[in-house]
Parts: structure tokens; C-alpha cells; sequence
């Protein structure tokens, strides 16, 4: 499968990873449930030092985006967002965003209103195809309302038509 998984990592339930390709999860990481890991991901240790813990804890819920490095024995709190590509090496706060390298955070649980996105396409940015679908359906829509404004005329031109000849017979 391409991915890496030490059998002494703690992995919670509904765990998803999206392309795995290049995904390595160390030995002492902890996944919390419902986690997204996309392609690339290293969830990797910082020391050397037998028994300790080396590397990365999960909350619930967080999202890790394609090619992140996440190392050390440190949280990422619930519900946080690593952005794509980020070298994250200290604590992430619950429902925060970070990016960059070393990782920054950009938004704070509050701020990101849900607005990460793990494949870098945003609310505020127009993705042309979701602009051309919209406009299709928004084209089919009024072809069907015309659709059905001369399937109701035509159907009360047949009416009179045959109260027509009704009254000439």
C-alpha cells in the first residue's frame, strides 16, 4: 500500500487515509478517532532516547493534509487542521490551522469558521468547474421551466380546441 505503519502506534476508530502513498506513522504516535491523514504524511520522532515517548499525538478529529511532517512527542489538539506541505514540531492547540514550515498558526478554532480545505481550493477563491456545473444546472433549470410552460399551453390550446369542435357539432 505504500504505507508505513509501526505495529506499536495507537490508532482510534474511524481513522481515515485518503491516498496513502508515503504515509509513516511511528512507533509511539497516537491517532485519535476520526482522523484524516492524506498522501505523504510522516507522523515522525525527534529523539533517540529508548522508552520515550518520540513521536506525535493525535486528537480526535484533527485533519492532516497531503506531504505534512508532524514530529515529536507533542498534541495536536482536537479538531486542529495541519495545512499541506507544514513541518508542524510543537503543540497545536484544539481547533487551530497551521501552515508553513515551521508551522504557524494561521486561525484559531474560533476564526476558521470552517473554511480549511485539504485540497487548497477555499470558499472565498471561485473553482471554475464548480462555477461551470453550477451554471449547467442553473441552464437546465430554465429549460425545464420552459419545458413545462409549453407543455401547459399546449395542453390548454388542446382543451379549447376540442370545446370548438364540441360546440360546432
Amino acid at each position: 500500500t505504500g504505507i508505513e505503519i509501526h505495529p506499536g502506534a495507537k490508532i482510534g476508530s474511524c481513522v481515515f487515509i485518503d491516498h496513502g502513498m508515503g504515509v509513516v506513522i511511528g512507533e509511539t504516535a497516537e491517532i485519535g478517532d476520526g482522523c484524516t491523514i492524506y498522501q505523504g504524511v510522516t507522523l515522525g520522532g525527534t529523539t533517540l532516547t529508548p522508552g520515550a515517548k518520540r513521536h506525535p499525538t493525535l486528537g480526535a478529529g484533527v485533519v492532516v493534509g497531503a506531504g505534512a511532517k508532524v514530529l515529536g512527542a507533542f498534541t495536536v489538539g482536537e479538531g486542529a487542521r495541519i495545512g499541506s506541505n507544514s513541518v508542524v514540531v510543537k503543540e497545536v492547540p484544539p481547533g487551530a490551522t497551521v501552515v508553513g514550515i515551521p508551522g504557524k498558526i494561521v486561525e484559531t478554532g474560533a476564526q476558521r469558521a470552517e473554511r480549511f480545505a485539504a485540497y487548497a481550493v477555499v470558499q472565498e477563491q471561485d473553482d471554475p468547474y464548480a462555477k461551470a456545473i453550477q451554471q449547467l444546472v442553473e441552464h437546465s433549470q430554465e429549460l425545464e421551466r420552459a419545458v413545462t410552460a409549453l407543455t401547459d399551453k399546449l395542453a390548454r390550446l388542446e382543451k379549447a380546441e376540442r370545446e370548438q369542435l364540441r360546440a360546432v357539432k
